[in-house]
């Protein structure tokens, strides 16, 4: 394997792929595949920080009216765009509370603004337009931790006395070191060097998905494994929503379908009504004594029953 000194891991060549173009489709497929099997393993190192970083991200938003801001570039931008896409519909995170720097902006979802990568007076810009500050939580990703715009936006965010979390596919890189909290998934090089929608790209999505997901759980959006923040907005979702109540209460499915009208789709309130006996009004006011969190308002009044 040829590793030039400073070369980020991710832009190494490997000599087992030197040939690649040669090899037949399923001798190609089968190589690649395993790669993406790699890239899933990479993570379980990375687990104890990943953690750590999820914990510190949902104390700060539970503080207040924080967001979750993601910042990235290129690929790593547009993974970032749809973790933060899949919040909303998911755990009815708020959209206000959602924001994405990404280098070149909106428009290189799309199509690629690669040299927008470079422009960390763009990034420092980014963060201050949206106003990033104390309450938020920032999490930058860069494949090779060393693209100028994900540690100039981890900067911004630090400055501004944000959580900053940063991602990367590279021991040492910059981006690591800027953050509060650091997650090196270790992913080596890729088949096809340099392309980081790969093993580094697969690597990126997953850690998102389960850093996001534990920290909406920290933030009492799942209860009993269900998405219990989930919004009932279309027929599927609300079949969804009758039968997580049915579970959750031992209510029947006309109890389940009334008291979903009456909580106005808000499943959390609506199982405190029926579990609970409570008016709306009621059952409001407890899950806002703690925090909308489900378990611990119905501990509240029968500690057994959780």
């Amino acid at each position: 394997m040829h590793r030039p000194p400073a070369l980020p891991a991710t832009e190494v060549v490997s000599e087992r792929f030197t040939d690649l173009d040669l090899w037949g489709s399923e001798t190609a497929l089968e190589a690649l595949w395993e790669g993406q099997m790699a890239a899933i393993a990479a993570l379980r190192p990375a687990l104890p920080a990943m953690a750590a970083a999820a914990d510190a991200a949902a104390a700060r938003l539970t503080e207040g009216e924080g967001r979750l801001i993601y910042a990235g570039a290129g690929t790593s931008g547009r993974l970032a765009a749809l973790d933060a896409a899949e919040l909303p519909p998911t755990f009815d995170w708020p959209h206000a509370r959602t924001a994405l720097l990404i280098a070149g902006g909106t428009a290189s979802l799309l199509r690629a603004a690669e040299g927008a990568e470079d422009d960390t007076d763009e990034a420092v810009a980014d963060a201050i337009r949206i106003g990033v500050g104390p309450a938020d939580v920032l999490i930058a990703l860069a494949a090779s931790g060393s693209t100028p715009y994900a540690i100039a936006a981890v900067g911004a965010g630090r400055s501004a006395g944000a959580l900053t979390i940063g991602i990367a596919n590279s021991l040492g890189a910059p981006l690591l070191a800027a953050a509060d909290h650091a997650l090196f998934l270790d992913t080596g090089a890729e088949a096809v060097a340099g392309s980081t929608r790969m093993k580094a790209g697969t690597a990126q999505k997953a850690t998102l998905t389960l850093l996001s997901t534990l920290i909406m759980i920290r933030l009492g959006r799942i209860y009993r494994g269900r998405m219990v923040e989930m919004r009932p907005t279309n027929a599927k979702l609300l079949a969804r929503a009758r039968r997580m109540l049915v579970d959750l209460t031992g209510c029947t499915e006309t109890e389940s379908a009334e008291a979903l009208a009456a909580a106005n789709g808000h499943i959390k309130t609506a199982s405190l009504m029926i579990l609970r006996g409570l008016a709306l009004n009621q059952a409001q006011a407890l899950l806002s004594r703690h925090a909308g969190i489900l378990r611990a308002a119905l501990a509240e009044s029968n500690p057994a029953s959780v």
